[in-house]
Order: structure tokens, then sequence, then C-alpha cells
């Protein structure tokens, strides 16, 4: 009995220990010109269930939920944030060539299409993230007609 309250002591040490091990949080106070949003006419449907289900991962103004400041979660999040500005940051979209827009719209509509995006470990939590059916339609529509008038 003493080895498990060693254990539970040590492992309680070790909790409170790394919340004290900071992430870099991705937060600015301005939207670039590059902006996806910016850059593109968008309507006003799309953009809000871009910003509600994208945004978070692939720009670089997260809204972080209120579980951020606790440990080891806050690592999980910073993975998939720095994991997914990687492969797209609407932020930066402005910035890309018309050949890697189309390349990225064609990912985009693909993981969609798929059912890959968002990812299922978000829109757990975030059950306003999820695509309906007429949301998938109705971006990759949308999207389909970007790509083609780059």
């Amino acid at each position: 009995m003493r080895i498990v309250k060693i254990i539970a002591l040590v492992l309680l040490v070790a909790f409170v220990g790394i919340q004290f091990v900071p992430t870099e949080r991705n937060q600015n106070e301005s939207v670039p010109a590059t902006d996806f949003m910016l850059v593109n006419d968008i309507p006003k449907n799309i953009e809000n269930k871009l910003k509600t289900s994208c945004y978070d991962c692939h720009s670089n103004n997260t809204q972080y939920p209120w579980y951020n400041k606790i440990q080891p979660a806050a690592w999980f999040l910073e993975d998939h944030i720095t994991e997914g500005k990687s492969e797209l940051n609407f932020s930066e979209w402005g910035l890309l060539s018309n050949r890697r827009k189309a390349s990225k719209f064609r990912s985009i509509i693909k993981q969609i299409e798929s059912g890959e995006m968002p990812l299922d470990s978000y829109t757990l939590i975030h059950k306003d993230a999820e695509f309906s059916e007429e949301d998938k339609t109705t971006i990759i529509q949308w999207m389909t007609q970007l790509k083609t008038n780059l």
C-alpha cells in the first residue's frame, strides 16, 4: 500500500510540475492582408463555417478553449496547431502562387469530401465545427469555382 501512495505522490508532483512548462500561443492582434477571407470574396455562410471549423488550426489566430492552459492538453493543442499550419495556413493564403493555391484547393476539397477534416478529435468537443452534408456541398462547390477561376 505504501508503494501505491509513493507512486500517486510522484504522479501528482509531476502533474503539478508540468503545469509550469509554457506553450507557444497562436494568437495575433490583427488579420494580415494575405488572409484567405480578405483575398477572396467569400459568402458570409461559408466564411462563418470556415472560421468555426478550420481557422483554429489553420490560421495565425486560434480561439483557445478553457482547457488550453492545462498540461498535457496544451501540448496536444500546440502540436495539432503547428501541424495544421504547416499543411495549410489561411493567414498566409495571399502569399501562395496560383499553382500552390490550386493544389491547396484540391487538398481541401478532397479532405472535406472524405470527412478527414475537420478532425474527429476537434469536432468531438466543438460540435458546431462539424460539416453537414449541405455544408460540404456548398463549400466544395464554392472552392471548386475559386480553383477554376485562378
